[in-house]
């Protein structure tokens, strides 16, 4: 049971992926918000049953799997269709997520939330114990999401853009790792943080006992 969570967080292309394989490298419980995401609208979840009510069987493939393109396509751009989907999702993600890191058997557990920001912060996830954001340098994080989209410049500034502002996730944040690029700064980072969050977690628990 892991009761200490940490909450992990970033911009796109910032480097959350690597910092979770770092982690999970330790044998740290892993919990992660797309993957849950995509685990609770599988064919036989509620939540699939509840979008289908929602917006109709034009969102589900003909084997039953939703049609993610079709989604986006119905709620891109309309703001009452989009928090309608949200209404549905988040709540069970959120759920599911906790659930995750509680049933880990390490001593704290890791909630990868990239839109952590955007959706609501600490108040959306009163749960997480800390929170750890993962910060990169604007113009590094446009070249990287150039390169690993394969887009041009334009588009990466826009979905940039589309997201918090790198000073709304550092205000969030109890722990900042700035991922450069250099592999041996991301291992002596997260090496800190691992002893320094099994030694929180440890006095947390005696706290509580």
């Amino acid at each position: 049971m892991s009761e200490y969570v940490i909450g992990l967080t970033g911009g796109v292309a910032s480097g959350k992926s690597a910092l979770e394989r770092a982690f999970a490298a330790r044998g740290v419980g892993i919990a992660d918000a797309d993957r849950v995401a995509r685990e609770i609208v599988e064919p036989g979840q509620p939540a699939l049953a509840k979008v289908v009510a929602r917006f109709g069987p034009g969102v589900l493939k003909a084997d039953g799997w939703l049609d993610r393109a079709a989604l986006r396509a119905r709620v891109f751009g309309n703001e009452s269709e989009r928090r309608a989907l949200e209404d549905i999702l988040h709540p069970r993600i959120r759920q599911r997520m906790q659930a995750i890191c509680q049933a880990a058997g390490s001593p704290y557990a890791i909630a990868t939330i990239p839109l952590l920001t955007e959706g609501g912060g600490r108040a959306a996830y009163p749960w997480l114990s800390r929170i750890l954001v993962v910060d990169v340098p604007r113009s590094l994080q446009k070249a990287r999401l150039m390169q690993r989209d394969g887009i041009d410049a334009a588009l990466a500034e826009r979905m940039l853009d589309a997201q918090a502002s790198r000073h709304e996730r550092l205000a969030l944040a109890d722990d900042i790792v700035v991922n450069d690029g250099h592999l041996a700064h991301l291992e002596h980072a997260v090496d800190e943080l691992d002893t320094r969050y099994r030694r929180l977690a440890a006095a947390a628990s005696e706290f509580v006992r």
